[in-house]
């Protein structure tokens, strides 16, 4: 390798231009072909039975996520003006290319049952818009005796409306998103237009991801460059190593961009993670550099590059490599964000070593040497040294430090039990934002945004016409309604206390199921020749073997949607007794399947990353106790971190599920560094003094540079629009300091104390 590199550096302007070229062919690449993924469902694997089995339920039911549009009027929306603009805002979505007129639910399109004296009929609350204050009232009336409709489409103030408008997956674009804002938004005034739903959160989310990005991106770049400035005092050394990170990361979106891989939420972060990370193994080059320099001031350009590949190229790829390998083994993820993540941030990180070990040298060659003032630095300066000090310290109280390490990690281990996976899209956005609040409003006065969608499979055709089974799905729902997470349900069950009630005049006591067979297969024969049997077809199949039973969430979040399940599954065993089995399917259950999955690949991809790296680690020194000296920092790091996300109730989630792999990643990148330079120092001296000095000045120095660039770096995620973005710069920020603590302090001290690379103890 250091022979390669030394013949590659004889042509350095080639090198500049090779890497100019490729990189502008990968930025045409990047604007021409990036793209914003937008579906949330794409986030899964499709092929998973979980997704498999509920995309065909989804198609069993036609069941599809709503784009709602709450209509308030604080007057109350029983006058001629709102349900007039109900009326015309029905229409107008109806009209959408996207949308289907038949899958548009409001107060104007709802089905009324009700009783006649030939039996029973389905009528439309409203046809042509009531003017007169009779005609309003027995409009009002309508709705309150219809328990279908009242407190579901008309809130109990009867202050809100709401309208739905199912949308398929395929058919959402930023566009689309866009319009129908901008058709609320004509219909304002003197009503106030919300709105909200699965698609809306997509919508927002792709809409925000990219602009946060592009805000994110020159902060982060602001603050590198002037901490760069403020450790290595030097312009040209700055310039190189940003050119390092900046190359990097337009080859990374343009790799994303020529296989058609799309931007993801998470993704939005890369070019902050390699920013900085890339800067690392240019700090540690310039570093090794600096040192060479004041032991030989007067070494030309190749000798002092060339001292500088010498004593760092190992170091720099097995750096690269073990943190490679924390962000590859998030492939053994199946949620995609955080597969392609890992998977391509991976490769940001061999390209940023590339650029390291080719550009930095280059830049070298064709423009000189950093200038310094000649320091002559004495014995007893040296020895005042702080990372002189630091060592003697610990060797002093090395126990005191093992008994504190081993406090903190029984603590953490402690908050790692209280740890909770979050499967809330909508709860990435600030608690005071327009979705949110919007969202909020509507959860106050209906039954809730998200769904729930209990699947009920019979043995036999006619399952879902015996009075048993029916009983059993009302007495579900109003259990599951007692939860103050959910809000409303609907099934089968509710259209048929609907009928029994009007065909026996309204009157409450026959708000029931049916008590025979024979009445409920009359009801639903009558039904299916007065109303339109496309909406009965949205609660049960026509061979009335499967049903549908649809939980309205006031949250999408995990918690909510378990919590909902546990209700649900206390009906497993009466149902199996009627031959019914439970099934769950939607958007809902589709996120809570996420969830299962985020923490199935985080276990997975920490285990695999940690085995890796200690296997890496002993092959790369020859030795496994090395490998596991090694691996204790990220271990200690890995505990403090998902200990405070228990402690301080901060969820696993796409974002911060990727701590442990970043953790990891960068660093085993200080114990890399540190266990290369004390060995050298031991094999050639065997004095563990000088070792102790000479590591702490040499690799101290310049992890506790690196660690400050890094940590100051992720800080800058802070000022993310997005509440997990930002609890993922802290949580790095931390975990930065933590590995590097861990490096000077315990792997320090277990280095010391095992005598490894000594002869003599």
């Amino acid at each position: 390798m250091e022979k390669f590199l030394n013949r590659v550096l004889n042509f350095p302007w080639l090198i500049m231009v090779v890497i100019l070229v490729i990189s502008a062919l990968f930025f045409k690449a990047m604007t021409a072909n990036s793209h914003m993924e937008t579906n949330l469902d794409k986030y899964m694997p499709q092929e998973h039975p979980a997704f498999v089995y509920s995309n065909q339920a989804e198609e069993w039911f036609n069941i599809n996520d709503g784009i709602i549009i709450a209509v308030e009027n604080k007057e109350g929306i029983y006058n001629s003006g709102t349900l007039k603009k109900v009326k015309d805002l029905t229409k107008a979505l109806q009209k959408m290319d996207e949308i289907e007129k038949e899958d548009v639910t409001s107060l104007y399109t709802a089905d009324n049952i009700i009783g006649t004296d030939d039996g029973m009929d389905v009528k439309a609350f409203y046809k042509r818009v009531p003017k007169s204050e009779e005609k309003l009232q027995e409009l009002q009336q309508k709705v309150r005796s219809n328990e279908m409709i009242y407190k579901r489409l008309v809130s109990e103030d009867e202050k809100v409306t709401v309208i739905i408008a199912e949308i398929k997956d395929d058919v959402f674009s930023q566009e689309f998103y866009n319009n129908i804002l901008n058709l609320a938004k004509s219909f304002e005034g003197p009503e106030i237009l919300h709105v909200a739903g699965r698609p809306i959160v997509e919508g927002t989310m792709a809409l925000l991801g990219p602009a946060d990005m592009k805000r994110m991106v020159p902060i982060v770049l602001v603050v590198i460059i002037l901490v760069l400035l403020w450790v290595m005092r030097s312009f040209k050394n700055t310039l190189f190593t940003m050119l390092v990170v900046l190359f990097s990361t337009v080859w990374t979106f343009g790799l994303m961009a020529v296989v058609n891989i799309p931007i993801y939420a998470v993704s939005t972060m890369i070019p902050v993670m390699l920013i900085a990370i890339g800067v690392a193994d240019g700090i540690h080059l310039y570093s090794h550099l600096d040192l060479y320099l004041l032991g030989h001031p007067k070494a030309t350009r190749l000798e002092a590059v060339r001292d500088m590949i010498h004593g760092m190229w190992k170091p720099v790829v097995m750096t690269s490599v073990t943190t490679a390998v924390g962000f590859i083994s998030l492939l053994t993820s199946e949620v995609y964000p955080i597969k392609y993540f890992g998977l391509f941030t991976a490769f940001g990180v061999m390209a940023a070593m590339l650029f390291s070990l080719v550009l930095i040298p280059a830049g070298v060659l064709l423009f000189g040497l950093p200038k310094r003032k000649k320091v002559v630095v004495k014995e007893d300066e040296e020895r005042d040294h702080i990372a002189f000090k630091l060592a003697e310290n610990l060797m002093r109280y090395k126990y005191i430090t093992i008994i504190a390490v081993a406090l903190i990690a029984v603590i953490s281990i402690i908050g790692i039990g209280k740890v909770w996976i979050n499967s809330s899209f909508l709860e990435k956005f600030e608690k005071d934002s327009d979705i949110v609040l919007t969202d909020e409003f509507i959860n106050q006065n209906f039954g809730g945004t998200s769904t729930l969608n209990i699947i009920l499979q019979g043995k036999d055709e006619d399952t879902f016409k015996q009075p048993a089974a029916l009983r059993l799905i009302d007495e579900m729902q109003d259990e599951a309604e007692k939860l103050a997470v959910v809000g409303n349900s609907f099934s089968l069950a509710d259209y048929l206390k609907r009928m029994n009630k009007v065909m026996h005049a309204d009157s409450a006591e026959f708000d029931a199921i049916p008590g025979s067979n024979e009445l409920v297969a009359q009801y639903l024969l009558l039904y299916e020749m007065s109303g339109d049997p496309e909406n009965l077809w949205k609660v049960v199949d026509y061979k009335y073997n499967k049903a549908n039973v649809t939980l309205q969430l006031k949250s999408d979040n995990s918690k909510a949607i378990n919590a909902a399940i546990a209700v649900v599954e206390k009906f497993k065993a009466p149902l199996a007794a009627e031959n019914i089995e439970i099934k769950y399917a939607g958007s809902g259950y589709k996120g809570l399947v996420f969830t299962d999955l985020i923490l199935e690949g985080q276990i997975k991809s920490l285990v695999l990353s940690l085995i890796i790296i200690v296997v890496l680690l002993s092959l790369m020194f020859k030795n496994f106790y090395i490998g596991l000296i090694g691996a204790v920092p990220i271990v200690i790091t890995a505990l403090i971190s998902f200990g405070i996300m228990g402690l301080m109730n901060i969820p696993l989630s796409t974002t911060t599920a990727l701590v442990s792999s970043i953790a990891i990643g960068i660093g085993i990148d200080y114990a890399v560094h540190f266990i290369e330079r004390y060995k050298i120092y031991a094999l050639k001296t065997q004095d563990k003094a000088i070792t102790i000095r000479e590591t702490m000045l040499h690799s101290g120095r310049a992890i506790i540079f690196n660690a400050f660039v890094v940590i100051a770096g992720f800080l800058v995620l802070l000022a993310s629009v997005f509440p997990p973005n930002r609890s993922l710069g802290a949580l790095v920020s931390l975990n930065m300091f933590t590995s590097f603590l861990g490096t000077v302090t315990i792997m320090f001290i277990i280095l010391y104390v095992s005598n490894i690379y000594f002869k003599k103890k």
